[in-house]
């Protein structure tokens, strides 16, 4: 093999490309903003509906897109993270658009599915999974806006197993529902991550807290019934819940 080759090949192999899906106002464009904030693309995250600031999610950006925040069109963004090339595509939501997103499908290696937590698995999201599953792409899921009142974590499981016939393993698990949400248990890492006081209001960094899961201070900051609640949704997903 060339040194061309060799490079190129290299070249190829770094790079990883996502698709967001969901049915409209899931939160697709929101979270495509939030990994590039993450990621150092970007320094301050867009508000689709900010009327007077006239700021817009940096994916939005036909005209058309800004006055009705929403997407009609597929955009590519991309961004370099942890010695990867990330190529992030959000795609349009409704339906009168989705042949764009149906296109945008046969180039990922990928897809993340966003789920309201309110609505749970909504008519454009099992259209598109559809199209996911026939061509085999692998699936992340994200419950958004866990911060509203919404479905418990183990009924939205429920409902993607049953409603989409797909096992799901929760990498991360929720602590705190309807309004209280407070942080996430990492099942990987077995870490408690709490939100902490957020004094830039998320624009410049991911703000948390980590402790270990039997930490009193977790308790402390928690309270007792949603701490024993978290220790039982846990040890439910460990006996019964799918293997990783």
């Amino acid at each position: 093999m060339s040194a061309l080759s060799e490079e190129l090949d290299k070249e190829i192999k770094k790079r990883r490309t996502f698709a967001i899906i969901s049915h409209p106002d899931a939160g697709k464009t929101t979270l495509t903003e939030k990994l590039l904030l993450y990621g150092g693309a970007i320094h301050l995250a867009g508000s689709i509906k900010s009327r007077k600031t006239q700021r817009h999610a940096v994916s939005d950006w036909m005209e058309i897109e800004k006055q009705r925040g929403i997407s009609v069109t597929s955009s590519v963004l991309q961004f370099d993270y942890a010695g990867c090339r990330i190529n992030i595509l959000d795609t349009p939501g409704h339906q009168d658009f989705s042949e764009d997103t149906y296109r945008t499908l046969m180039a990922v290696d990928s897809a993340v599915m966003v789920i309201d937590v309110a609505k749970g698995v909504e008519a454009q999201t099992k259209k598109l999974f559809k199209v996911c599953k026939q061509r085999g792409i692998p699936i992340f899921t994200f419950v958004n806006k866990l911060d509203h009142y919404g479905k418990l974590p183990i009924d939205i499981m429920d409902e993607i197993e049953n409603v989409l016939g797909i096992r799901s393993y929760p990498m991360n698990w929720p602590i705190g529902q309807d309004g209280q949400y407070m942080g996430v248990y990492d099942r990987r890492n077995k870490k408690v991550l709490l939100f902490a006081a957020d004094t830039t209001h998320g624009q410049e960094a991911r703000i948390a807290d980590v402790y270990e899961p039997d930490d009193p201070a977790v308790i402390e900051r928690i309270g007792e019934d949603t701490w024993q609640a978290l220790q039982d949704d846990i040890e439910l997903l460990d006996e019964a819940g799918e293997a990783r």
